[in-house]
């Protein structure tokens, strides 16, 4: 997506951030980066790579449906946040996502795919529900399959890449 053009702009908030790697990716791409988590170690780890990679970037650790992150940013990145909340706190996440954006602004989500759950892969939605669930404030720009990279080579769970604009 970087690489094809498909997220333009300066600004990215990355939700569900981790230790730090996507963020790091953007920044060195020159994006100025905003990335939120709740794990308070995942968000030391990532502080502590984004110094050995010589970039800034704007940690926060908590809740991003309870903060105020900022924004509209022009870019919004999540690897897996979607569909995990999309059961506890849809309503919450999406007045989150509204406050961020704007028109205009691109949103990559990468989820979990309905079409092959796995007893320990992750949370998943058909295309049917995160249509029905985001396409009221998004336009769908392009959505395809793909397969999670984890750490382990035979664990490699279908998922969703989801690319999306504000209405």
């Amino acid at each position: 997506m970087l690489d094809a053009g498909l997220l333009p702009g300066k600004t990215v908030l990355e939700i569900g951030s981790g230790t730090g790697t996507n963020a790091i990716e953007f920044a060195r791409r020159g994006y100025r980066v905003t990335a939120v988590d709740l794990v308070d170690l995942a968000v030391q780890r990532a502080r502590e790579k984004a110094r050995r990679a010589g970039v800034e970037i704007d940690f926060r650790i908590g809740d991003a449906t309870r903060m105020r992150l900022g924004g509209p940013y022009d870019v919004v990145f999540d690897r897996g946040v979607y569909h995990g909340i999309r059961g506890r706190n849809l309503p919450a996440f999406l007045r989150m996502l509204e406050r961020v954006t704007r028109r205009g602004t691109r949103w990559l989500c990468l989820a979990g795919n309905a079409k092959e759950p796995m007893e320990d892969g992750p949370p998943v939605v058909s295309e049917e529900e995160f249509r029905a669930e985001l396409g009221p404030l998004f336009k769908f720009i392009e959505v395809r399959e793909f397969r999670f990279t984890l750490d382990r080579d035979d664990f490699r769970p279908l998922a969703w890449s989801i690319l999306m604009e504000r209405r």
